[in-house]
């Protein structure tokens, strides 16, 4: 039958490679007992990325273990943050014609440091307004599962961060999100009526050349690791609980490869942070917050955080071929907000094609319309989509009802219907991260 991984989680005492805790996983295979568990590199998911495995069971030598700790610590950046802080200092008071950066090693290079990159490809003259973009300096790290550094065009950008003005937020926990922190810190640093405040945590330590240590924090999304330890992780404590911890947001935008089981249980860790401030009225409130992913993870969304709405608006980069505005079809980005935000108070533009459905009480794309049936604006891609009597709820345009099926699908399709069960033990009734065999 069909096998599969299953994300167990963090475990205590967990070996670590070079992105941090490692996680535990089990493979399983449908209607079967659960398979041997073992330990397995949190941020990427392709071993040619990184090999780490281990057993749980497993035994290890004394002598593998100092091994590992050297291979860990091997691949730790050649600069701390501090050493990049005080180099940056430096790098700013040369006159722009001795200011070089080079494309092969991605780093800010001073007088003494030229001779060693003389053979590689260097841009020189670097302004001012060059080290204030570092995003657009930096390569995008453009593997799906670990970096995914597709970046918001400047439409989604501004949007994003007019609307966060709009509802009154003055802290920005930007988790994997280098082009709103930079426009954040851009515009707060022109002297500008601009009270906005940004903390970026990101597994990409290339930003700690341009980002003191109030302002980055070099973090893993997937494991909920601070690799700058107790002082970073004070850091983002002391960000989220200032003024008593209001009007902070959390605006986070994860590689889309990445496993949601892990980013979820990273994110409520960051919003037990939040928690953490002796402010009243806390108990019960979570800490507000803007999850950017495409719109079919909606469903796994919903199961860790049920509080969470998908809002119509769609996210686009400027460096993926596919998520651009403006597209029509089945081309248009799938990427969504999710936000436990009431989604009457995210106000989108209406001069691009977004309008107020006064029933829904929400803003929603013009194709978007309401189905009396359903109650609801019930589109999720973008299409107008059409409801089907016999399903009870509506579908894709491109979707026919198959009598032998019983429900609604792609014309072109394999008449193959299996009895719907949890992956794990086969049963109905859960779904597999509520399996009992897991526990």
């Amino acid at each position: 039958g069909r096998a599969a991984l299953a994300l167990l989680g963090p475990a205590p005492g967990a070996p670590s490679c070079p992105h941090g805790p490692a996680l535990l996983f089990v493979k399983t295979s449908q209607g079967k007992e659960e398979g041997r568990r073992f330990y397995a590199c949190s941020a990427c998911r392709d071993r040619k990325d990184c090999n780490f495995f281990q057993w749980e069971d497993e035994k290890v030598s004394e002598t593998r273990l100092a091994a590992r700790e050297d291979y860990n610590r091997n691949r730790q950046p050649s600069f701390t943050h501090r050493q990049n802080m005080d180099r940056y200092k430096n790098f700013v008071l040369l006159p722009l014609s001795k200011r070089r950066f080079c494309q092969e090693c991605q780093q800010l290079l001073l007088p003494a440091e030229w001779e060693k990159h003389s053979d590689h490809q260097l841009l020189c003259d670097i302004t001012t307004a060059q080290l204030k973009s570092p995003s657009q300096l930096l390569y995008p790290l453009e593997n799906k599962k670990t970096n995914a550094q597709y970046l918001f065009a400047d439409r989604s950008c501004q949007f994003l961060l007019n609307l966060l003005i709009d509802l009154g937020f003055r802290r920005v926990l930007s988790v994997g999100t280098p082009r709103l922190h930079e426009m954040i810190q851009s515009k707060a640093s022109q002297g500008e009526e601009f009270s906005i405040k940004s903390l970026l945590l990101d597994i990409d330590f290339r930003y700690s050349q341009f980002y003191t240590e109030d302002e980055f924090c070099h973090y893993n999304m997937f494991n909920h690791h601070f690799f700058g330890g107790e002082a970073a992780r004070e850091t983002c404590r002391k960000f989220l609980n200032e003024e008593n911890g209001e009007r902070v947001i959390m605006v986070t935008d994860p590689p889309f490869g990445g496993l949601v089981e892990a980013l979820a249980s990273s994110f409520l860790k960051l919003m037990a942070m939040w928690k953490e401030t002796e402010k009243e009225g806390h108990d019960n409130k979570e800490m507000p917050m803007f999850w950017i992913f495409p719109y079919f993870f909606e469903s796994r969304i919903l199961d860790f955080f049920p509080s969470f709405s998908m809002m119509d608006y769609q996210v686009d980069y400027d460096n993926h071929a596919l998520y651009k505005h403006g597209k029509t079809g089945r081309r248009q980005s799938p990427v969504r907000i999710f936000t436990n935000l009431t989604p009457s108070m995210i106000v989108l533009p209406e001069e691009e094609g977004y309008r107020f459905c006064t029933i829904c009480q929400r803003y929603v794309s013009s194709s978007n319309q309401h189905c009396e049936i359903c109650n609801s604006c019930t589109s999720k891609d973008g299409r107008r989509w059409k409801h089907c009597v016999l399903c009870k709820r509506c579908v894709k345009p491109s979707w026919f009802h198959c009598n032998n099926c019983n429900c609604c699908t792609l014309q072109k399709h394999s008449c193959e219907k299996t009895d719907v069960g949890c992956f794990v033990c086969g049963k109905a009734g859960h779904k597999r991260s509520a399996c009992p065999s897991l526990s």
